[in-house]
C-alpha cells in the first residue's frame, strides 16, 4: 500500500471525528506518560532549532550514533538529516537530495557508523556515512521476479544482521522483504501480500531482535495491527497481535522493544496515536499516551489512545541514558517530543 492509497483509506475508515483530550487544560510538560516502571515526562520543546531556517515536514525516524548524537530524517529537502546532542541543540544538517525520506538505520560497520536512508520517491535505499557521503546504492529488486519496473518498489524501512546482511521492507509496495549481502547483492525474499500468517499487509518496519537465544527478525504488519516474527532465513515463526495499533517499525533497546503507533482503531481514530513498550515476551508492558494493556488467553484486549499528547507518532528512539525521542508524521511540522524516565 502505497502513501497516497495509505491516506485514502484513512480517511474513508476514520471520517473525521476527533474528540479534543485533556491537553487544553493543562501544559504538556506536566505530563507523566506510561504506567508501572516505564512511566515518562513529556517534554515538547527538546528540539532547539530554528524553524525557519531549520524547517521539518514529516519527523520520520531517528537514531542515535556512537558519539551520543541523535539524528532526525525528515523529508524536507533544506535539510534531510538534522544532527543534535542530547539537549536538542542542533550541532548541523546535511542532505537536499531525498524528496521522500523515511527510513533511517544506524549500523556500525567496522567501528565506524553508517546510516541507510530509504526514500519512497525515489524508490531506492541508500547506504551513507554519518557525514551524508553516498557509499551504496540499492535499486529496485528485480531480481526477485516480482517487480516491472522501479514504481512498484517503496521502501520503508531495513535493518541489518551482525554479519552485514541487509534486509529492506517494501512497506509501501509489495510489502516484501528483500535480502542482501553487505555489498548489495540479493539473496532472497520474503513475506509479501496473500492468505496466510507469513504474509503481510503493510511491511511498514523491521529490526533484527537478539534478545533471545537465536536472533530473528521482528516486521511490522501494520494494517493487520501486529508484529510478526521470522528466522533470519525468513521463515514465519509467530506473530504477535496488538489489537487496535497501526504499529511502526520496532526498535529493540535493552530487554524491550518499543514502537510508536501511528493511530489505533478507536472511536477517536484520527490522530490517535501513542507509544508501546513491549517486554521480551512481546508483552505489552507500558502505553505511553494509551490504556493500559489486559491480556485474555494471551492476547491484548483492544489498544487505543487515552491522552492526546501525540498526533501520528512514527518512530521511537532510545538513547544510553534510557531516553525517549519520538518523531511525528503528518502532524504540524512540529519537532520531536523528548520522554525522561521518572
Amino acid at each position: 500500500m502505497n502513501r497516497r492509497n495509505f491516506l485514502k483509506n484513512s480517511s474513508l475508515a476514520a471520517g473525521s471525528l476527533y474528540l479534543p483530550g485533556i491537553l487544553q487544560h493543562q501544559k504538556h510538560e506536566d505530563i507523566i506518560l506510561g504506567y508501572d516502571d516505564k512511566r515518562y515526562r513529556l517534554n515538547t520543546q527538546w528540539s532547539k532549532a530554528n524553524a525557519a531556517e531549520f524547517p521539518v515536514k514529516d519527523c520520520h525516524e531517528m537514531v542515535q550514533d556512537k558519539l551520543g548524537r541523535i539524528i532526525l530524517l525528515t523529508n524536507e529537502t533544506k535539510n534531510n538529516v538534522m544532527i543534535y546532542d542530547k539537549r536538542g541543540k542542533l550541532l548541523k544538517t546535511w542532505g537536499h537530495e531525498f524528496p521522500g525520506a523515511h527510513g533511517l538505520t544506524l549500523f556500525n560497520e567496522n567501528g565506524q557508523d553508517v546510516l541507510f536512508i530509504c526514500d519512497n520517491n525515489l524508490h531506492r535505499v541508500f547506504k551513507t556515512t554519518v557525514d551524508g557521503k553516498i557509499l551504496m546504492t540499492i535499486d529496485y529488486p528485480k531480481e526477485t521476479g516480482q517487480y516491472s519496473k522501479a514504481d512498484e518498489f517503496i521502501p520503508t524501512e531495513t535493518c541489518v544482521a551482525h554479519n552485514g546482511d541487509i534486509y529492506i521492507a517494501d512497506g509501501y509496495g509489495k510489502d516484501f522483504i528483500i535480502q542482501y549481502d553487505r555489498k548489495g547483492r540479493y539473496i532472497r525474499h520474503f513475506g509479501g501480500r496473500g492468505e496466510g500468517e507469513q504474509f503481510l499487509v503493510n511491511a511498514h518496519g523491521i529490526c533484527v531482535d537478539n534478545r533471545g537465544a537465536k536472533p530473528c527478525l521482528v516486521v511490522t504488519s501494520r494494517m493487520q495491527n501486529a508484529f510478526k516474527l521470522y528466522t533470519m532465513e525468513g521463515q514465519h515463526t509467530a506473530t504477535i497481535a496488538l489489537p487496535g495499533a497501526w504499529v511502526c517499525r520496532p526498535v529493540v533497546k535493552g530487554d524491550y522493544l518499543y514502537a510508536a503507533v501511528l493511530q489505533s482503531n478507536s472511536k477517536q481514530w484520527k490522530q490517535s496515536g501513542f507509544v508501546l513498550i513491549l517486554d521480551k515476551e512481546y508483552k505489552v508492558v507500558s502505553s505511553l499516551g494509551g490504556n493500559r494493556a489486559k491480556y485474555t488467553d494471551g492476547k491484548p484486549e483492544e489498544l487505543y489512545q487515552t491522552v492526546n499528547v501525540f498526533q501520528y507518532p512514527h518512530d521511537v528512539c532510545v538513547d544510553d541514558e534510557e531516553n525517549l525521542y519520538v518523531a511525528q508524521w503528518n502532524s504540524g511540522k512540529v519537532y520531536p517530543y523528548k520522554l525522561e524516565p521518572v
